[in-house]
């Protein structure tokens, strides 16, 4: 079998004018960034907006193991069997990040015959959102440091400042810096801190925003620090808000490329799921709806993160109503789930295999909560057994739940197409009924522990005495209607990632609580999950390269 970078630089791709006719855009609807890849112009968002929406289908998981379950790969061949039953669908993905490229996925585009591409594009610069979002986040705590040496006019406490700098890598040595060494000129010299770009906030408000206006708002409500009072600091304090908005005004329209089959895709916008929402942009996914009869979107890690911050954070905040979800599921991550070690994974191993499953029955659990009917595909691996499929088919009907295998790596969207009628099936004869899973009246508290309870299964949440005062300072300050953002691992339902399985009567650790003002939630950090990652020992950068022709190998 081919890699996926070898697939991905045999395929031969079309124009995207030629993609951007089949959901209806001339090539003047189009900011062509070279043959393969375009913007969609305002102009042409404002001319769909009348369009009745299509059908909303999340793509989620089941916890994975470390290298993945197919996520991305089932959401684009779905879209690609969509294709071959004539049907007009567009899949909405997020924008890869370069922390995971050069750690331990080495990109993120799909896999086998069921890839986004130009897959080197994508996975590395693509065009340049990631790159606006990081110069508007650093511009911002640029403003922050100057108007502390110009005189500090606002008052800003050095010891709360809250806002950090950023960088779209994993690079643990900046997660903790001294800032103003040097002479006076220098600047005050402080403690900063830096997240990956996929955790700043401004990647999260512009996958919330919904224009240019509302951009430009949720960029100067964003809190920075706190005064000498303890009053919060803004960006819009700090006069920050047009010039971001400046270099984010191109990172707000969404991206056009392609899947090895000429389905259109939208890539845009990537906020981690561990450790910020999980979703692709606001403005990708409405604008699917008006193109499309069926739109496939994704939710990052598994549904007790991306899928539950999709439902309780982007469709609250976004005002949208899934109308299906598939739930995907590999017997690799089941096993993993059973306690076998990964290089064990492809094993025949009934025992596993039955231990192992009760995580999926909890996400099948989770989801059928928002009320929205439930597909669970097993993402086919070719160390798979018929009595482990049969065994899994046999577990999802027994609890109400519809089954399809996917073969969309090995066969693309013709390995999808059982998958698709059964999708098309569910949409024809079950109705969604979504809700979210608390109101925005309870209590930080209250919404936190109906997640840890409902979601992750613990019997309770603990504070630390920091996320306790933090809790009662957000409160006091009007914070408490948000929605919660939980950050925590992706390996458990729990906040410790060797619980694996169905963990229960754990407590989850809270230790930190701070508030995304711009983007409307407020963010909750759970037992020991990082918002800047490291790499691990062995990263996928040692097995990247370019030979004198400009090829690149070793993404996969």
């Amino acid at each position: 079998m081919k890699t996926d970078i070898e697939i991905a630089q045999e395929a031969v791709l079309i124009p995207i004018t030629e993609v951007a006719e089949s959901i209806g855009a001339e090539a003047d609807d189009l900011e062509l960034y070279g043959k393969y890849k375009a913007k969609l112009t305002e102009e042409y968002l404002e001319k769909i907006s009348r369009n009745p929406d299509g059908k909303l289908i999340l793509v989620t998981a089941i916890n994975p193991t470390p290298a993945g379950e197919g996520k991305t790969t089932t959401s684009v061949g779905l879209g690609q069997a969509f294709g071959k039953l004539g049907k007009k669908a567009v899949t909405v993905l997020r924008e890869p990040s370069l922390g995971p490229c050069f750690g331990v996925k080495g990109g993120a585009a799909g896999g086998g015959y069921a890839q986004v591409v130009p897959m080197e594009d994508l996975n590395l610069h693509f065009t340049g959102d990631f790159h606006a979002i990081t110069a508007a986040n650093n511009l911002l705590a640029a403003l922050l440091d100057n108007h502390i040496q110009q005189g500090n006019e606002l008052r800003i406490d050095s010891r709360q400042v809250v806002w950090k700098r950023c960088l779209d890598m994993n690079d643990r040595v900046l997660r903790n810096v001294v800032v103003g060494l040097g002479s006076k000129a220098d600047g005050f010299v402080r403690e900063d801190h830096f997240v990956i770009t996929v955790a700043s906030e401004i990647m999260a408000v512009l996958c919330l925003a919904v224009d240019l206006k509302d951009l430009k708002e949720r960029l100067a409500r964003i809190v920075v620090a706190y005064n000498m009072e303890g009053r919060p600091v803004t960006a819009g304090d700090l006069k920050a808000e047009g010039a971001m908005t400046a270099l984010l005004k191109d990172a707000m329209k969404p991206n056009l490329v392609q899947t090895l089959e000429h389905t259109p895709v939208l890539v845009h916008g990537g906020p981690f799921a561990n450790i910020a929402h999980g979703c692709n942009s606001v403005r990708a996914t409405g604008a699917a709806l008006k193109m499309a009869d069926y739109v496939v979107t994704e939710a990052g890690f598994g549904a007790d993160l991306g899928a539950e911050k999709f439902f309780n954070i982007k469709c609250r905040l976004g005002g949208f109503k899934p109308d299906a979800v598939v739930l995907v599921a590999t017997i690799r991550a089941l096993k993993y789930n059973g306690g076998i070690a990964k290089e064990n994974l492809g094993q025949e191993n009934p025992e596993a295999l039955k231990k192992g499953i009760v995580n999926l029955e909890k996400h099948i659990e989770n989801l059928q909560q928002f009320g929205v009917p439930v597909v669970v595909t097993l993402n086919s691996f070719v160390t798979d057994t018929e009595a482990e499929i049969a065994f899994v088919e046999e577990f999802c009907r027994d609890r109400s739940c519809d089954f399809a295998l996917s073969e969309v790596w090995e066969k693309g969207g013709e390995g999808g197409i059982s998958l698709a009628e059964k999708v098309l099936e569910t949409l024809e004869k079950k109705e969604s009924r979504f809700h979210v899973l608390y109101e925005d009246s309870l209590s930080l508290k209250e919404k936190i522990e109906s997640v840890a309870k409902n979601i992750y299964g613990a019997k309770a949440a603990a504070y630390s005495a920091q996320a306790e005062a933090q809790i009662k300072k957000l409160t006091e300050l009007g914070f408490d209607r948000f929605p919660v953002c939980m950050a925590k691992t992706q390996y458990s339902l729990s906040d410790d990632p060797s619980l694996l399985g169905r963990p229960d009567g754990f407590t989850v650790q809270v230790r930190e609580v701070y508030v995304s003002a711009g983007a409307g939630f407020v963010v909750v950090l759970t037992g020991a999950v990082m918002t800047m990652p490291g790499l691990p020992k062995s990263p996928a950068a040692y097995r990247i390269d370019v030979n004198e022709e400009g090829k690149i190998t070793g993404l996969f």
